[in-house]
């Protein structure tokens, strides 16, 4: 498996957007946190204040968010192993032609049903 970080420089860094999630309190206070971050929670009188305390809480902790690029290991088609198998086999020739056979055969009797269909449509 391979795996792959994108970090960035600390001049380039860009900004990140967080989803908060305001909350009025029982108590006439509310609350911020950061959506998918529970530890990043403040509370203040308002809604202003909340959010500031949120700004310096994750400021004040400098996260750091990675982009990781996995790549799945490759593997082989399950039916790889089959591929080719009866390519020497002298009966193959044989097998396909009774293959192509039984499908003319059915292909026939489909035609012939389509047709019964067809006149029973015209009947009526």
């Amino acid at each position: 498996m391979n795996l792959t970080v994108k970090t960035y420089p600390n001049n380039t860094v860009p900004k990140l957007n967080y989803d908060v999630l305001i909350e009025n309190q029982p108590d006439g206070g509310v609350s911020a946190t950061v959506l998918g971050l529970p530890d990043f929670k403040s509370s203040g009188v308002t809604k202003e204040e909340a959010l500031e305390k949120l700004i310096q809480l994750l400021q004040e902790r400098k996260p750091e968010i990675v982009t990781l690029e996995i790549q799945p290991p490759k593997t082989e088609h399950p039916w790889m192993k089959f591929a080719g198998m009866f390519k020497d086999d002298p009966q193959f020739d044989e097998v396909l032609a009774y293959i192509e056979a039984d499908r003319r055969e059915l292909d026939a009797q489909m035609e012939e049903y389509y047709r019964q269909l067809d006149a029973e449509d015209e009947a009526k």
